[in-house]
């Protein structure tokens, strides 16, 4: 998948200072869309997609039809998922709790993965994981 930085970032910030907005209209709908779309049993599906729009270069991803058009690659549907979404309170819930998780286990950031209390950080230790779940005889 191409990479380039984002326009606009996902997540408004100083990229001088690192000091992070309280304004953030972008990451919040993003975050709570992936929620919806993990409970619709399409969060990968959704995060490949919507991530392919943002991290490719498309420039105003967050205009136009690219996040519905991502949303419908993912077999989901936007104005569904937005209305479950309501307010985002739940959403919000959901998110906290699992970033307390996260906290819980000594670990920060993703993609992080923890199987019988071993944690498997970045990408670089997905094979890792991949080949811990084989030896346990956890196969897709």
């Amino acid at each position: 998948m191409p990479n380039k930085w984002p326009s606009p970032d996902p997540i408004v910030q100083d990229m001088e200072t690192l000091k992070i907005s309280d304004e953030q209209p972008y990451i919040f709908r993003l975050s709570y869309l992936g929620v919806e779309a993990q409970r619709q049993g399409k969060g990968i599906e959704f995060a490949k997609e919507i991530a392919s729009v943002i991290f490719s270069g498309t420039e105003n991803w967050h205009e136009g039809d690219h996040i519905k058009d991502a949303t419908r690659r993912a077999g989901l549907d936007l104005e569904n998922m937005e209305e479950k979404i309501g307010s985002g309170a739940d959403h919000a819930k959901e998110i906290e709790t699992n970033q307390q998780s996260l906290e819980s286990v000594g670990q920060w950031g993703v993609p992080k993965f923890v199987f019988q209390g071993e944690p498997f950080f970045g990408q670089d230790r997905a094979d890792t994981l991949r080949w811990r779940l084989d030896h346990e005889g956890l196969k897709n």
